[in-house]
């Protein structure tokens, strides 16, 4: 009898161990040596210049009938210190959902669709235009809070598209998470991305009522932001080129009611080089960064990166990062020196070494 039962127990052990989920822990460690001119010039080391070094979990149970439950949590940190990125742990992820026949739905913080673009297809770390100049894509907006995010089913090769809506985003200025009674924070977006062959495109929008610079509007100030690319992989060379625009009620002069209408207008061209050498070269142009049209506070973007994969996980790079600020711009890269001065250059040169686990 006890045989019988141990057997059983070790059955039973067996068989949970196939119904549970799959679990991946998995990584990105980046650091590099960096040099940045802003006001004055600081040499340091420094992290997440490439990519965000990050510590994930990931994992899927199949429920059968085609069903799955899956969830992410994604953490970063810095490299050089040690520190985490953010206040809040599980910064870069944190949800769970179910996927099937119906499509894929994740409760929880995620991508906006606008930042999955921004972030995973042009790239939005502290060297690239969509962060500096402040886009909602690639910074206020990269992620959103207490979202519902929905991904149709694929019904066309290569064609994906996306839902989402948060019932509350602390940026901005709006509290972390929902307000009873206002509209502070809340927002929704959608995507769509095709890729098939050598050609990429995609689109995604986001609006949201977050923006917090009147007080007596706050909840009920509106912005939107669209971000659409079109890539072409020539062989030789694959380009892409985007356009980002967006509008809000403006900073400088909320009282007045001027609305900011700021735009991006870039493009990216990565030529491999070598076999495990790949050069990428970008320029851009943002518009209206004040959002005032009537004063000249445009900036220009010029962006060489250079990266070199010693393997399928460990990579070097090297990059620089011109900032050409116009009269009434100061800009620089984003957590460098302070620029004070309007009409001045800025740049950053870094080297690095990245991995993946």
């Amino acid at each position: 009898m006890k045989k019988t039962l141990l057997a059983l127990a070790a059955i039973a052990a067996s068989s949970a161990s196939f119904a549970q989920s799959s679990v991946t822990l998995y990584g990105v460690v980046d650091a590099s040596l960096e040099s940045v001119k802003g006001d004055s010039t600081v040499t340091r080391v420094s992290s997440d210049n490439l990519s965000t070094s990050r510590l994930g979990l990931k994992g899927s149970e199949d429920l059968g009938g085609g069903l799955k439950a899956n969830f992410n949590l994604e953490h970063s940190f810095k490299v050089d210190t040690g520190a985490t990125g953010n206040a809040r742990f599980w910064d870069r992820a944190a949800w769970v959902g179910l996927a099937g026949g119906f499509g894929d739905i994740r409760l929880g913080r995620i991508d906006t669709p606008i930042g999955d673009i921004a972030g995973n297809v042009l790239s939005a770390q502290n060297y690239d235009d969509l962060k500096i100049v402040g886009t909602r894509a690639g910074v206020d907006y990269r992620r959103a809070d207490n979202a519902v995010t929905y991904f149709l089913p694929t019904l066309v090769p290569g064609l994906t598209a996306s839902l989402q809506y948060s019932t509350g985003n602390g940026t901005s200025g709006a509290p972390s998470g929902e307000v009873a009674g206002s509209n502070w924070g809340k927002a929704y977006g959608l995507s769509v991305k095709y890729a098939a062959g050598p050609l990429s495109a995609g689109l995604g929008y986001e609006y949201a009522r977050d923006e917090v610079i009147d007080t007596t509007l706050a909840g009920n100030q509106k912005a939107n932001a669209t971000l659409g690319y079109v890539g072409y992989d020539l062989g030789v060379a694959k380009v892409t080129a985007y356009y980002d625009a967006e509008s809000a009620l403006n900073p400088v002069n909320a009282a007045a009611g001027l609305n900011k209408r700021l735009t991006v207008l870039g493009a990216k061209v990565a030529v491999p080089v070598a076999p495990s050498f790949t050069a990428v070269i970008g320029l851009s142009e943002a518009r209206n960064v004040l959002g005032d049209p009537s004063t000249d506070d445009n900036v220009e973007v010029v962006t060489i990166k250079g990266i070199y994969d010693l393997s399928k996980r460990t990579s070097v790079y090297g990059m620089f990062t011109n900032v050409n600020n116009a009269k009434n711009t100061k800009l620089g890269i984003v957590g460098g020196p302070a620029v004070n001065t309007n009409d001045k250059t800025t740049h950053g040169i870094a080297v690095g070494i990245r991995h993946t686990f």
